[in-house]
């Protein structure tokens, strides 16, 4: 059985079809990247995912429980994490009270009014945000306001806030996005890692093919809302289809 199984998923949007019939399947310990042009549906599809957006149709399975209905936090608490794809963190918290939200949140499913209060109580929390400031890099910046940060630490931070829920499953949207080389580089080794040392399921949205072609186990390949082509990047670089789909026919 596939960790994620999405089946004959459909997304509608006051007539305009975002999604039609997709499905898609991901095995423990993949690195899956979603490729297509801009507008094929590639964002849409992990809102589906992860709660944000219901289906108009279709099936969405998590180690086999239906995750149709589901709310983004009991999403979360299942095992299953997200890094958007621009930062999405509390600018006036510092860069440990950030991950502590987010373990907390993995925890507990929301917040309670005196949260900001007695965060700091929760010893496992504290221990678990620790550790992950440590592995990424940014322990040196625990007590700097997040605002504080420059790009390339911000989006790293945005990682430490999904890798905080503790997911089997992690969706990256774009982590690269606006980095310099050498930013993108240490990115693209931490996604390396939390394959290959930490054992975390990725399902990765990327728009350097460059880096979906270097590091991927399979792709998959959506046009208009459609899957167009899914496989190996060894054959998704020779598929003709992928090719059509992209504005001068090149992928790689």
């Amino acid at each position: 059985m596939s960790l994620l199984t999405v089946e004959d998923v459909t997304m509608e949007f006051g007539g305009l079809l975002a999604l039609e019939s997709v499905d898609v399947a991901i095995e423990q310990g993949e690195l899956v990247s979603l490729i297509g042009p801009n507008g094929a549906g590639k964002s849409t599809l992990i809102n589906v995912i992860t709660g944000m957006l219901e289906p108009s149709e279709g099936s969405i399975r998590y180690a086999g429980e239906e995750l149709v209905g589901m709310t983004p936090h009991e999403i979360v608490q299942l095992g299953i994490g997200r890094s958007f794809q621009t930062a999405e963190i509390f600018p006036e918290l510092t860069v440990k009270e950030n991950v502590n939200v987010a373990s907390l949140l993995s925890e507990h499913g929301s917040f309670s009014l005196n949260f900001l209060r007695r965060r700091d109580g929760y010893q496992a929390v504290k221990d678990r945000t620790r550790d992950i400031l440590e592995t990424l890099g940014l322990d040196d910046e625990a007590e700097l306001p997040a605002k504080s940060l420059p790009y390339g630490d911000t989006r790293r931070l945005e990682v430490a806030v999904g890798m905080a829920t503790d997911p089997e499953l992690m969706f990256m949207d774009e982590p690269t996005a606006g980095m310099s080389p050498g930013e993108t580089e240490m990115t693209t080794d931490l996604i390396e890692r939390m394959r290959d040392e930490w054992g975390i399921t990725i399902l990765l949205v990327e728009h350097d093919m460059d880096i979906v072609f270097d590091i991927s186990d399979r792709i998959v390949t959506l046009h208009q809302g459609s899957v167009i082509a899914r496989g190996t990047p060894s054959e998704i670089s020779a598929d003709p289809s992928v090719r059509s789909a992209y504005l001068g026919g090149e992928v790689s």
